[in-house]
């Protein structure tokens, strides 16, 4: 079961949560993560919860389980397709669907969805290797993201090819993205 722990520093003058501490440290843990695997949380060695208020010099230990499935299931949810070919499905995420599969939401996501509207089987999870190996096979198709609370347009990928081509027109950002925001009140 992995371990986390970290001490306060001494100077240390912020009336914080034990979350937003974690969240907050280089290398911790976001909120969602923290509040779907610990299985214990200990401050100065006694029990506590993760909305305890920190001082300087606190000792923190969490423990908690990383509940990976084995498989990244395709689900039947109804996707808004906005354009599709034989190498890209462009889709109109709701607001309110997770992207790909991490911790906290390993169902419900739209590369659940895709894999169902591609014809796809279950998807294998990685549960050790490099972070960019594990990652990439959480999230096939997927070469940019969006926000759980964001709606809008996502380009995917159909195959390997496709994948890595538009993955380099991000990271090179030779892709041409325009947004329009609507607001009311």
């Amino acid at each position: 079961m992995p371990f986390f722990s970290v001490k306060v520093p001494k100077d240390y003058e912020k009336n914080e949560r034990l979350d937003k501490f974690i969240a907050s440290l280089p290398d911790g843990m976001n909120r969602s993560k923290l509040k779907s695997g610990v299985t214990e949380i200990l401050i100065n060695a006694k029990k506590a919860k993760l909305s305890q208020k920190l001082k300087a010099g606190d000792q923190i230990d969490i423990q908690w389980e990383d509940n990976i499935p084995d498989n990244i299931e395709p689900e039947n949810i109804p996707l808004d397709i906005v354009y599709e070919d034989e190498n890209v499905t462009v889709v109109n995420k709701k607001q309110g669907m997770v992207t790909h599969p991490a911790c906290g939401n390993w169902e419900h996501t739209l590369v659940n969805a895709l894999l169902f509207h591609w014809g796809r089987e279950a998807f294998e999870t990685l549960k050790e290797g490099t972070a960019s190996e594990i990652l990439e096979r959480r999230r096939p198709g997927i070469v940019h993201r969006l926000d759980k609370e964001t709606s809008g347009i996502i380009i995917t990928a159909k195959n390997r090819d496709s994948e890595e081509w538009l993955q380099k027109q991000f990271k090179d950002r030779t892709i041409q993205k325009e947004y329009i925001c609507i607001c009311q009140g």
